[in-house]
């Protein structure tokens, strides 16, 4: 009998953990952004090097304070391919980061088949938002538009733990 009980409160002590684990991945930390006219999406500029607005409508976004990389944005567009080629800085390599399920509008795999197959550019949107992360947005020929953070060169090799080199910017103080 007192093994029984010991194995049942084994059971769904586990059972609530990896309940309240998968809850706090999928949805707990994430918040919705609200829309900044003029912040919200931003590409660097060809000729000053700087972040500028562009314009867009529908925008939704997500993000998370427990992780810098956790930013997902959408929206739409009615500025062409031509014209942000010819005015913004080409995102290199770029991979989007997969979204929770429930966050319907970033779909990361359609987005990288997308560009892939040449009908959506990835554009650098800022440069080192957080240290060592770009934000990255890709913009479809019909004018959907998709915004993720990833980590760059420097934060690449922050994180993994490798000397990060003289390009990269110090690393600000955390406090700690």
């Amino acid at each position: 009998m007192n093994g029984k009980v010991i194995g049942t409160v084994l059971i769904l002590s586990g059972a609530i953990a990896g309940a309240a684990l998968y809850y706090l991945q999928v949805y707990g930390y994430y918040h919705e952004v609200k829309a900044v006219a003029g912040e919200d999406v931003t590409l660097v500029s060809l000729s000053s090097g700087e972040p500028e607005p562009i314009l867009y409508d529908n925008f939704q976004a997500i993000d998370a304070d427990s992780s810098p990389i956790r930013y997902r944005a959408c929206f739409t567009t009615t500025m062409t391919q031509a014209t942000l080629s010819e005015t913004y800085v080409a995102a290199e390599k770029p991979q989007p980061r997969n979204a929770p399920g429930w966050f319907d509008c970033f779909d990361a795999e359609k987005i990288g088949e997308e560009l892939a197959n040449g009908t959506a550019i990835a554009f650098l949107g800022h440069k080192n938002i957080h240290y060592g992360v770009d934000r990255i947005v890709a913009i479809t020929s019909d004018g959907r538009g998709y915004v993720w953070n990833d980590l760059n060169n420097c934060g690449e090799k922050a994180y993994d733990g490798t000397q990060v080199g003289e390009d990269c910017p110090p690393r600000p103080e955390t406090g700690q």
